[in-house]
């Protein structure tokens, strides 16, 4: 875990594994570990004034931000109990800020719109329920875009720099394995040598000591990665990963490494 806050005027950059729909909430078994390190994760880095998240829960055709002023709730799921849909997270939107981000990708040849209508989904308020339960940071969503390309994410995340001088918090919310077919939904923690191949892999692109432009090409080219496809039949979870490291341009810290769903999945702080 972390041991000091980054300075303050300068981003934090998370990507963390959101669970399983609204079960963290509902106080699933098996999210336990995911749910101690959401509620400690404020505990360690500074208060932002705004965050963005990342969503893998949504996908446009060009780079699409939150707009309204007072985002609803958008519940992006099925088949769970009927108090999974009275979950609420009153938290302000930005416009302002939303305004500021699509221009800044558009000045770096991203196309970009604002939604002034589109909820939060549970890849914001999920984690952000754990982590500020007062609801009282302004934030946002932006899009992934059609067609999952790894080097495009990159890319959205390196038009994002020109933040890393605020104190905003971006959160890459996603999941590091995300295979639902083969997820524990009864919480037996299952060894799973493919599952703990991709992780690895993962900690040592993101946190290892090689250069930046070595783990860009690693990330662009995750699919030949061990056990790749079997972690994520689609990659629309490890994406926020991509926009994450494109835009911190420096080595990750690993802050969590445990089971979720019976899987074991990690999480990065920059």
């Amino acid at each position: 875990m972390l041991n000091q806050k980054s300075p303050k005027n300068q981003a934090q950059i998370v990507y963390l594994s959101h669970g399983g729909g609204p079960l963290p909430i509902l106080g699933d078994a098996s999210h336990k570990a995911m749910i101690n390190f959401m509620l400690q994760l404020p505990s360690l880095l500074r208060k932002p004034d705004a965050i963005l998240v990342i969503s893998a829960h949504w996908e446009e055709s060009s780079a699409t931000l939150l707009g309204a002023q007072t985002p609803p709730m958008f519940y992006d799921y099925y088949g769970f109990p009927d108090e999974a849909y009275e979950i609420t997270y009153p938290v302000p939107g930005s416009p302002e800020l939303a305004n500021r981000i699509a221009n800044l990708l558009i000045k770096n040849n991203i196309p970009a719109r604002i939604d002034p209508q589109r909820g939060i989904d549970h890849g914001l308020f999920i984690p952000l329920k754990q982590m500020y339960p007062e609801a009282d940071i302004p934030s946002l969503q932006l899009s992934l875009l059609h067609g999952l390309d790894p080097t495009a994410h990159i890319s959205l995340g390196k038009a994002l720099r020109e933040l890393m001088n605020e104190n905003i918090m971006v959160i890459g919310s996603g999941f590091s394995f995300h295979n639902m077919r083969a997820f524990s939904w009864q919480g037996t923690d299952v060894q799973d040598p493919a599952n703990e191949a991709f992780q690895n892999w993962l900690i040592e692109v993101c946190a290892g000591p090689i250069s930046q432009p070595e783990r860009e090409h690693l990330l662009i080219g995750w699919e030949k990665a061990p056990s790749a496809r079997y972690c994520h039949p689609r990659e629309e979870h490890l994406l926020p990963l991509h926009v994450c490291l494109g835009m911190a341009g420096k080595p990750a810290s690993k802050i969590f490494d445990d089971y979720i769903l019976g899987k074991r999945a990690v999480a990065f702080l920059w």
